[in-house]
């Protein structure tokens, strides 16, 4: 289903059908607990309003993102014959289109399934893409992983400077770079990432004040209901183990109560320890092809979202565009992991929006949901760990 026209135009009418349903969802915005679109249209709207007086939210805890990601909150502003809410969903379609059209390119060379991935793989979340600034990231991401499957330097040098980019939106597209090939690629994608990240860093902070305010925000941050933390308090809380409480702070629904801030301690703790699994592993591989670095980059995603205190749903649209990626390339070791995020993703929509209130009452069916979802993300972050280590590193 990659040859010739026909079948691209089956993958463009797909996309247009598909993202108009999404829409649909997004402009009726009633499924499950709505409200879906509050995010843009409040949160959004308003620190596009402190940045238009030259700062970023100065003390606002909801606040917690890199300063790259202030560039895409003003980006509707270049759409001034729009509202801020149309012009930013028409961009996110955008940016979501390029990644199907770099995905199609991908696939047409080497006959493979990409495309149909993320075309077909991102409405499982609904409408919740169209409604957070997360498929920009990811469009960042997946043009950083194609570049550097170029043998161009100039094409590392434009992954590096992508990743970086990216990073400086939400962080995690710096790990696209974990597995670049040793010498010269690494050099050179890794200099365009920092001599990116240092200059936007400064330039942000030459226009703007309390740029990295945001680092406040991120150390207070608790441990969210929706991730794996948070699933085993409300495990435990059913059971009549723990007698905590879910509360709204920092833009979300975090547990408080006894033994939270050891959970949210152990979860830094594992997350330290993915990355050091990480650098052992780029240490020790030995057999290198063109799809590790995919490999590799997913796979790190996944033991960092994993192991975060908060799993959003919208994170889900990052391991979609990684795994999308990776199935650009024959070589990949991980198909079986992005067939377990499929049901995650499904899963994940049926959490919030759908069922989001017995979620957050940790009724049996909300922490059915959230148990089946997690298991499911765990199982692909160890499976993909497993695989990467096997496929690279000779025993």
């Amino acid at each position: 289903m990659t040859v010739g026209r026909g079948p691209l135009l089956a993958l463009a009418v797909v996309w247009v059908l598909t993202r108009a349903g999404m829409l649909l969802l997004l402009y009726r915005d009633s499924l499950g607990i709505g409200g879906v679109a509050g995010e843009v249209h409040a949160l959004y709207r308003h620190w596009y309003g402190q940045f238009a007086q030259g700062t970023f939210p100065p003390g606002d805890v909801t606040w917690q993102y890199p300063p790259g990601a202030g560039l895409v909150v003003m980006s509707p502003g270049i759409l001034p014959w729009l509202t801020y809410f149309q012009g930013f969903v028409l961009l996110t379609l955008l940016a979501d289109l390029a990644v199907a059209a770099a995905l199609a390119r991908a696939d047409s060379v080497r006959l493979t399934h990409g495309a149909w991935y993320w075309v077909l793989g991102l409405p499982l979340l609904l409408h919740i893409p169209l409604a957070r600034y997360d498929v920009q990231t990811t469009a960042l991401a997946v043009l950083a992983l194609l570049a550097l499957k170029a043998r161009a330097p100039a094409a590392h040098r434009l992954g590096g400077a992508l990743a970086g980019l990216g990073a400086l939106v939400k962080v995690w597209p710096a790990l696209t770079l974990i597995g670049t090939p040793r010498g010269r690629t690494t050099r050179e994608a890794w200099t365009a990432a920092v001599v990116t990240v240092v200059a936007l860093l400064l330039t942000l902070g030459a226009l703007f004040s309390d740029s990295l305010g945001f680092l406040r925000q991120q150390g207070n941050r608790g441990i969210q209901i929706e991730s794996l933390g948070g699933t085993a308090l409300a495990l435990a809380k059913a059971l009549g183990a723990w007698p905590g409480t879910v509360r709204f702070r920092y833009g979300a629904f975090e547990y408080v109560g006894p033994y939270v801030s050891t959970v949210g301690h152990l979860a830094l703790l594992l997350t330290a320890l993915a990355f050091i699994w990480l650098l052992l592993w780029r240490m020790r591989a030995d057999r290198w092809t063109e799809a590790t670095p995919l490999d590799a980059a997913l796979a790190a995603v996944l033991l960092f979202t994993v192991t975060s205190r908060v799993i959003s749903p919208q994170y889900m649209i990052w391991l979609l565009g990684l795994a999308a990626v990776c199935l650009t390339s024959r070589r990949t070791v991980m198909r079986p992991v992005a067939l377990l995020l499929l049901p995650a993703a499904a899963l994940s929509s049926l959490a919030y929006p759908v069922m989001y209130l017995d979620v957050v009452a940790g009724t049996w069916e909300g922490l059915g949901v959230m148990v089946l979802r997690n298991a499911l993300l765990l199982a692909a972050a160890l499976l993909a760990a497993r695989r990467l280590w096997t496929s690279t590193v000779t025993p």
